[in-house]
């Protein structure tokens, strides 16, 4: 990897969403050829050596990626504030804002003869989509239907076309639209085959997208796969295979080859972790919420709200948010305690770096931070906690308070305070639980 690359991978890891990636072989690199076994899929970034999306990505300024992804979870905060009951089920992701900064992605074959898409994975998605053949405003890749024989469009009497959002019937077939923002995402609602590693999935439901419309749309270029509760994920389509439980460990900004991994089943999860329950709530039902009770900085403990099942408030694990987003209240107290404690350390004068007002210049002596949940402490390493340039001129708090124009009630624990421990949703069991585990 060129050294010049290495400070914008340090800010591209955790974005907001979770995508998974079987490698492809670039020359003799062997650990690029590193297979997926059994239900283990290979987890790797896109902007490492091995990823084909490489090259396709154009790589900024150091502050103007930070800036870039900082704006973009902006967008995927009002997205999260806006999956109420009745529109978390949607047909297909909205792919400003969930899917704009993918940073992992997963193998997928689709169809028979099958056909092999990179597709990302996000845990607040519920539906999977794929461009196919045809499709106007999509990209290169896509999934040609023509070419399986166990591909099927499904008609609008299934009672899966009562589960898409704004169905409609073109010619006896379910198909719908969504709309977000500027843009609108047209597919068909279809089924095929899918295999993830070892396992194949026959009758996978999922969109096949048609068109899409609308400016500034950046999609995931071979699809998406939702890892959400919601009845048309993955977990609720495989619950007989996999029992509704995964885990993932995303590998840091330092890793260059296939490092991180996503299990699906319940079989060869760890055993020894930690678990904090997994809540239910009917605003947003597919997410996934925890009893945060406490953020402790140094010595001191910040008190969190409690969860509303009324309002949707509280807190969640997300694979598609980079950088940890807080209410405001919340937010201001863990970061006047954060520069209290640099500052009387030495660090400096306080700036900042567009949405991070918590920066300063060179490196600093930050204070430890560790997440308090009902049930289980996680303590975050400094790589979790700082955004870092390469040269040391720069270091800011890796978290935000959420943004003016998203009336956001809920704290998202994201990509970046997640990458290298294993997060394992146990939905059966209502729990959810975190391990440190080394994914370099």
């Amino acid at each position: 990897m060129a050294l010049a690359l290495l400070p914008l991978l340090s800010f591209i890891l955790s974005t907001p969403l979770l995508l998974l990636f079987y490698p492809i072989v670039h020359g003799s690199n062997l650990k690029c050829a590193s297979p997926d076994n059994g239900s283990t899929l290979r987890v790797m970034h896109v902007y490492s050596q091995c990823s084909p999306f490489r090259s396709a990505k154009p790589v900024s300024s150091w502050e103007d990626m930070v800036l870039d992804m900082a704006a973009n979870d902006d967008a995927r905060l009002q997205y999260l504030t806006n999956l109420v009951a009745g529109k978390s089920v949607l047909p297909i992701a909205s792919g400003r804002q969930i899917t704009q900064s993918a940073t992992y992605v997963v193998r997928v074959n689709v169809g028979t003869p099958s056909q092999t898409m990179l597709m990302a994975m996000d845990t607040s998605s519920d539906a999977a989509w794929i461009p196919c053949t045809g499709c106007v405003g999509c990209g290169r890749n896509r999934f040609t239907s023509a070419k399986s024989t166990t591909f099927k469009t499904l008609g609008c009497k299934t009672p899966q076309c009562k589960q898409v959002w704004n169905p409609s019937c073109t010619n006896s077939t379910c198909t719908f639209n969504q709309t977000y923002g500027s843009s609108t995402f047209s597919a068909n609602l279809t089924h095929d085959t899918i295999k993830l590693a070892m396992d194949a999935i026959p009758n996978y439901v999922f969109g096949c997208i048609r068109n899409v419309a609308g400016g500034n749309t950046v999609l995931p270029q071979q699809g998406l796969l939702g890892l959400g509760r919601g009845p048309m994920s993955l977990l609720s389509q495989t619950q007989n295979l996999y029992k509704s439980t995964f885990s993932y460990c995303l590998p840091n900004f330092k890793s260059q080859n296939f490092s991180g991994s996503l299990r699906l089943g319940p079989y060869g999860q760890p055993q020894k972790i930690k678990y904090t329950p997994l809540l239910k709530n009917p605003k947003r039902s597919s997410l996934y919420y925890v009893k945060m009770i406490g953020i402790r900085v140094g010595r001191k403990t910040i008190d969190i709200p409690p969860s509303d099942p009324n309002t949707g408030a509280g807190t969640i694990f997300d694979s598609g948010t980079v950088f940890t987003r807080l209410v405001t209240s919340v937010y201001n107290a863990v970061r006047n305690e954060f520069r209290r404690r640099v500052e009387g350390a030495g660090g400096g004068t306080v700036t900042s770096l567009g949405g991070f007002d918590t920066c300063y210049n060179g490196k600093i002596v930050a204070p430890p931070i560790s997440l308090h949940f009902a049930g289980m402490n996680v303590s975050l390493p400094m790589e979790n906690v700082l955004i870092q340039s390469t040269y040391g001129s720069l270091s800011c708090l890796a978290m935000a308070a959420a943004p003016d124009n998203v009336n956001s009630v809920v704290n998202v624990i994201a990509n970046m305070q997640q990458q290298n421990f294993r997060i394992l949703f146990d939905v059966p069991n209502s729990r959810v639980g975190v391990a440190r585990e080394q994914c370099t």
